[in-house]
């Protein structure tokens, strides 16, 4: 079921809510938008789970003001949408652009209804290189890349994109239609949200993320490197690393039976040991 959510005067964000049971929380990538995930939207409720997909201002649905893209104000509109549908104890689970949200989201609101965390490929803990930073993509190739390239040429710009996507070329049908979902965000917050890829920086806020967290991070990645999640890794305690060898950035697609195993076994074993919790709170017993 789709709706909306209004986050702040004249801006609505749309939500995608399907099924029943203890709520998933999806954040997705940049340019794309909740429909990214319509594989795993497919499987989880079948299994119990809560899908809920929200589109970021200025992409899919959502409404597109002009300004207003930083990590805070898209995680504000993250917590909004968690008031708004009342959820607790959800495991929050962000793809690249969207992992990076889903970390300031941990930081900046302590984790208000979430229980668990998923980092699919995350933009963490910064995209790009700095002075005491060397890792991830140079500030000025991402501005000529995926900023100039999109004031010029937006198809040619996601043409290009697509092609480091994958590991693979041989789903190209699939690549098509990620393609076609990146052509419904709009112009400009396509080009403000690559702005705070390149300059936000997320190092302060791994340290104050405090539930299971999961990292999922495709082995031949080109844009999120495998050296950033295990930075990530490292950063948040308790943390664990899964690796898909024969992945990309894109392991949802490259490795779509894994990617939906790993996620079902972690989502399984977080529901029952919150179940248990609940049963001993209603027991008076103290873990």
């Amino acid at each position: 079921m789709g709706r909306y959510v209004q986050v702040e005067e004249n801006v609505k964000i749309y939500v995608e809510d399907i099924g029943e049971g203890t709520p998933v929380i999806f954040l997705h990538g940049w340019p794309a938008n909740h429909k990214m995930f319509e594989y795993q939207f497919s499987r989880l409720p079948a299994n119990g789970f809560r899908c809920i997909g929200i589109d970021f201002r200025g992409f899919g649905n959502s409404d597109a003001p002009w300004e207003s893209y930083s990590y805070d104000r898209l995680a504000d509109d993250v917590k909004a949408v968690i008031d708004e549908l009342k959820i607790t104890n959800a495991t929050l689970l962000g793809f690249s652009m969207g992992g990076a949200v889903a970390i300031r989201y941990m930081a900046r609101h302590n984790g208000y209804g979430v229980a668990s965390l998923v980092l699919a490929g995350a933009a963490a803990p910064v995209f790009t290189k700095r002075d005491d930073f060397d890792y991830g993509m140079d500030p000025a190739e991402l501005t000529e890349q995926l900023i100039d390239a999109t004031y010029e040429d937006r198809p040619k710009m996601l043409a290009n994109f697509g092609l480091q996507f994958t590991k693979t070329k041989s789903k190209s049908e699939m690549m098509m239609w990620l393609e076609s979902l990146c052509y419904q965000a709009s112009h400009h917050g396509t080009i403000k949200a690559a702005e705070s890829l390149r300059d936000e920086d997320l190092r302060p806020d791994l340290k104050q993320i405090n539930v299971p967290t999961v990292i999922f991070q495709g082995a031949k990645d080109k844009i999120c490197e495998p050296d950033l999640a295990r930075l990530t890794n490292e950063a948040i305690a308790g943390s664990r690393l899964i690796e898909f060898e024969e992945s990309g950035h894109a392991m949802m697609f490259d490795e779509q039976a894994k990617f939906n195993e790993e996620l079902l076994l972690f989502l399984n074993t977080e529901d029952l040991l919150h179940r248990g919790e609940d049963i001993d709170r209603m027991n008076g017993v103290t873990r």
